[in-house]
Order: structure tokens, then sequence, then C-alpha cells
């Protein structure tokens, strides 16, 4: 057992490490575009490209084939129509008679239709922080693995072969450089590598749009206004067919929307009800480290990159749906349907057309204003996201993370990330084979221990094969061995006032020079877990210094940027606010990231 010490008088004080600099205010911290993550460059993303085979096309080609299918779609519908037997189904069918659905005359509610308005209020922060996510690792994929050249859709070339080699470290390809950049009026924030900010306007509006949808839910069905989207007979699918038929002759069916839906319209609402935004919800949960280590969902086809890749479906179906159905009520009698969508009446009023160009003008400004706001006041972003939903990710901490995985399950490829330390000190200890490398246990505890490279390697072993969750998007399962955090902890004897395990890293962080050392706390509770581990080999070997020799953590209800590399001392602390700029962590701290990260 390592035995007590006095830190020596040479020992760096590990709080000293960090950000030097005086703490900003909350109104203060305006992001330098030029200088962010270390300065890196803007690299815009590409058109996106979809995979056949081997072959990569351009989804521009899209617009062609669309123009051309709806050319044809019109020449085959308007020759249907010339024929008797079509011209009888229409006649039976015209798209909203039979019982699929009762009329109802009652109109559209005020509670519906302000529903309906803050629907697409949060769905366009949504989208636009979601597109931002996509952004900082664009590549999707139905392997768990993610490796490179095995995405099915891409945002960017792809991996440079010739940088895959994780032991040069000069030249390797790391995630931080697979991501993009997107246009500021489309992407939330818009520059590059800014997911921190990114996933709080996603995950905040998320929660604010899954709270309009149940209270949706529940006044639909005690209201009676459910009748409207839920077919309730199979005459709605012949009713559909008829309508599609009229729609694409361009001969459009009789707009009848204020007391009944016809067949397609019905089921395109019951689609993105019930079907489309559930979805969301499940696989974003997902993709969540906490509820993936939970059920053992980093294989099979429930894994994180099936997640995403159904992810991005919903999220491309309510584009067109939105799209769409602007489309029609632009087409089938501007007036008269903005008429139902503001005044829930049956009238011809132009104060409804008055009213739509107000929202629209409020909706348009929140666009334009979210990304520079952002840039501004990213600080405020933070905190307001984690007045939102920080109380949910705390929530989610407390999961049991019980999954581990067979040898068989190891990803061929696992994305380094981050950069090495360059300090002449770490190099030393490298060079020596660590052997003259000690980790340092200090803060709250009893014991200050200091335990040599030969000490940690004497300890009982821990191994286990578990799934890695970076914050970009990509995931890897390795197998990992080390110490059990809880027998560092045991040999130093936390006091009670202890709360939090800060874990420093040898690494400078990655942004601008003088920001002082990667570092990030965890709940003390975490450390008792019986796979948080401080992981010194991966996959059978030592670990290389892309990986974060010689040692880093393992808490696998957290995401990957909270799993230190290249760890060089543990301290314990009652509160991290006096840390750093107060935030929890390096990338808190420097890139707005949040403290907890179970999802």
């Amino acid at each position: 057992m390592p035995e007590p010490i006095e830190p020596p008088e040479d020992a760096a004080d590990l709080e000293a490490l960090l950000d030097p600099h005086e703490r900003q205010g909350v109104l203060d911290g305006r992001i330098v575009v030029e200088d962010w993550a270390g300065g890196i460059a803007q690299t815009n993303a590409t058109v996106p490209q979809v995979r056949f085979g081997r072959r990569w096309f351009k989804t521009l080609w899209l617009v062609p084939i669309t123009v051309v299918l709806l050319l044809v779609s019109i020449a085959v519908a308007q020759q249907l129509r010339q024929y008797s037997w079509m011209q009888d189904f229409i006649a039976r069918y015209p798209g909203s008679v039979g019982s699929y659905a009762p009329e109802i005359a009652s109109g559209l509610p005020s509670w519906l239709r302000w529903q309906h308005f803050f629907n697409i209020l949060f769905m366009m922060f949504i989208i636009r922080a979601g597109l931002q996510i996509l952004a900082d690792h664009p590549r999707l994929y139905l392997d768990a693995g993610c490796t490179p050249g095995r995405e099915w859709l891409r945002l960017r070339g792809e991996v440079p072969r010739d940088r895959r080699d994780e032991r040069d470290l000069e030249t390797v390809w790391t995630a931080k450089d697979d991501s993009v950049a997107l246009p500021r009026w489309l992407g939330l924030p818009g520059f590059r590598h800014s997911i921190g900010l990114a996933r709080w306007w996603h995950f905040s509006f998320d929660l604010l749009w899954i709270v309009n949808g149940a209270v949706f839910v529940v006044l639909l069905f005690t209201s009676g206004q459910w009748q409207r989207i839920v077919p309730q007979s199979f005459d709605v699918v012949p009713n559909a067919v008829s309508a599609a038929v009229q729609y694409a002759s361009l001969v459009f069916p009789a707009n009848e929307g204020f007391l009944k839906y016809n067949g397609l319209q019905i089921i395109a609402y019951f689609v993105t009800v019930f079907i489309a935004a559930p979805l969301a919800f499940v696989t974003g949960l997902l993709q969540a480290p906490s509820i993936a280590a939970k059920f053992g969902l980093g294989r099979g086809i429930l894994n994180r990159q099936v997640a995403r890749t159904v992810h991005f479906a919903v999220l491309s179906w309510m584009v067109f749906f939105i799209f769409i159905h602007t489309v029609m009520v632009f087409t089938t009698g501007l007036v008269g349907n903005l008429n139902h969508i503001t005044l829930g009446t049956d009238t011809d009023s132009y104060w409804a057309l008055a009213i739509y160009l107000v929202a629209m003008a409020l909706v348009v400004a929140l666009w334009l204003w979210a990304s520079p706001f952002t840039i501004r006041h990213p600080r405020i972003v933070q905190r307001a996201g984690r007045f939102l939903i920080g109380w949910v990710k705390g929530m989610m901490e407390w999961w049991d993370p019980k999954a581990t995985y067979s040898e068989k399950d190891i990803s061929p490829y696992f994305w380094p990330n981050g950069d090495p330390p360059d300090s002449a000190e770490y190099r030393r200890l490298r060079d020596g084979g660590w052997k003259d490398f000690e980790l340092r246990i200090e803060g709250l505890v009893e014991r200050p221990i200091a335990i040599g490279w030969d000490e940690l390697l004497a300890m009982p072993k821990k191994e286990q094969i578990t799934q890695h969750y970076c914050i970009q998007g990509w995931s890897g399962v390795a197998k990992w061995g080390g110490v059990a955090m809880a027998d560092l902890l045991a040999l130093a004897g936390p006091t009670p006032e202890a709360k939090w395990v800060v874990f420093y890293s040898f690494a400078e962080g990655p942004e601008t020079p003088g920001t002082g050392r990667y570092y990030d706390c965890h709940r003390i509770e975490s450390m008792d877990h019986e796979l948080t581990i401080l992981a010194y080999e991966m996959n059978g070997e030592l670990l290389n210094e892309a990986h974060g020799a010689p040692l880093r953590v393992r808490n696998e209800v957290e995401l990957g940027f909270k799993q230190v590399k290249w760890v060089e001392a543990i301290e314990l602390v009652s509160s991290f606010e006096h840390l750093g700029a107060g935030q929890g962590g390096y990338n808190e701290d420097q890139e707005f990231f949040g403290y907890r990260m179970p999802i």
C-alpha cells in the first residue's frame, strides 16, 4: 500500500495549473470565431453525399430527379383521370368521404392554434441546432463502431487514408479535425466545433417541445379533436390514394380541412404526431451513454449509430412535412386556410393574414437573432440551458450502467481525439516507460498519497469491455484494463466534505494558449461504481499516446470528453466553483459544455 506523503515543495499546485485569467461575467465572453477551439479553420460542410455500394452521390442530384418525378407524376395522374374507372374511383372516394373520420364543426380551439405556433417555433431551434450537432461528426453509420469508410451519409470527403494511423501523432486525423462549419443562417450557432452551445439550444427546446407535445396529446384526446388526425376505418386508404391522384393531376380535391381532413392529410398528420414525434424522442434517448450502458445497446439494431440515422430521418421527415404543409396552405386557399389556423373559424377575414405575417416576422426575427446572440453571450446560453435541463441530466446520472460486451464487439477503429501533452516532463516520463510516474491523490482526503507506476500495476486489475460515447456523435467499443477508482480513493480516504473528484491531465487545453490544463470533475458517488476505473490498458495493450497514456478515466455513465486522458493527478473537492472558470471542467469553462453529461 502506498504510504501517505506530504507533497514535495516543488510539486505543482494543481489548481494553479488551470486557467489563470480573471473570470468573465455572465454577460462577458464574446466568442471570437477565428480563435475558437484553438483557432480551428472554419472548414465548411459540403453538400451531403449518400453512398450506394461503393459509390458516393451528391444529394444535389435529388433536385433534377425530383423535378423529373414530379413531371412524370403529373403526366401519369392526368392520364389516369381520363379513364372512366379512375373517374368512378374518385367519385366514390373523393378524398374526404367515408367513415374513417367524422366531421368536427366546432373548428380549431385556441389551445390547438397556440400549440401549432409554439410547435413550429420550437422546431426551428431544434432543427437548426440538430444540424449543428450533426456537423460535429458529419457522418452517419449503421454499425456501432464508426469505422471510416462505412458511413452511408457524409457532409465532407472521406477520412484521409494516410492520416488514420493513431501512432503518428503529428498527422493522425482526429474527430475534431473531422468536424465542419455550417452557414450561421442555417446551423446554430453555425461555426465549427460549437457542439456544446448547439446542444444547449437543442436539448432546451427539445424539453419545451416535449412538454408542448404532451399537453397537446392530452387535450387532443380529452376534447375529441383526436378524431381529426386518427383514422377510424380503412376507408382512409382509398381516400388517400384518390387525394394523391388529384393533387398530382393539379386538380386538387375540395378543401374541407376545417371540418375533416382528406385521407392523405389525416395519414400525414397521424404519422407525424404518433410515429415521427415519438421516434424523435426515443432515438434521442438511445444516444445517451447512461441509457445505452444500462440496457446494453452498444451493439445490435438499437445501437447509437442506428439511433442517429433514424433521428436524422425523423428530422428530414419533419422538414419535408413543414415544407409540404406550407405549400398546401398557400396553394389551396391561403386566406381561408389562415382563418382556420389563426382564428379557428371558417371565414375569409384578412385579419388572419395579418396575424400570420406578424407571427412569421417573429419567427424570422428569432431565426436571425439566435446565432449572433449565442456568439455574443455564450455563457447566458450555457446557464439558461443548465437551468432548463440540468435537472434532467442530474436524474440520468443516477442510472446504473451495467452493460459490458464481448471481444467480438470491440470496434476495429477507435477515433482519436484531443491534443497529446507536449511538456518536457511528460516526454521524460514517457521515454522512461513511466517508471518515474507517480499519481498524486490529494485535496479533501485523510491521507494524501502518491502512487508509483509499478504500484499501480500491482494493484488488483479490473477489465471491462464497454462502449465510449463521444459528445460529437461517434462511438466505439474497447476493452479497458486498470484500477478501480473505489480502490484508489480508499487508499487516500475521502473526507465527508468531498463531493467532486477532479482529474488533471498532463495536456494543455486545446483553446487559446495560456488557458491552462485540461481537467474535469466527476461526482464522487460515481467513483464507487464497479465500472468506474482509471485505465492503463486498451484492448490488451498499454495505452498509447493518442488514447491517453499513462492513464485515462472510464466512467461509463458520462460522455467521452469527461473521460480525461493523460491523467497526472486527482484532487477531491467540495465544490468546483473555484476551479478554472467554475463550470466543472476545461470544456465546460472554455467551450460551454455541461458538467453533467449522461446524454
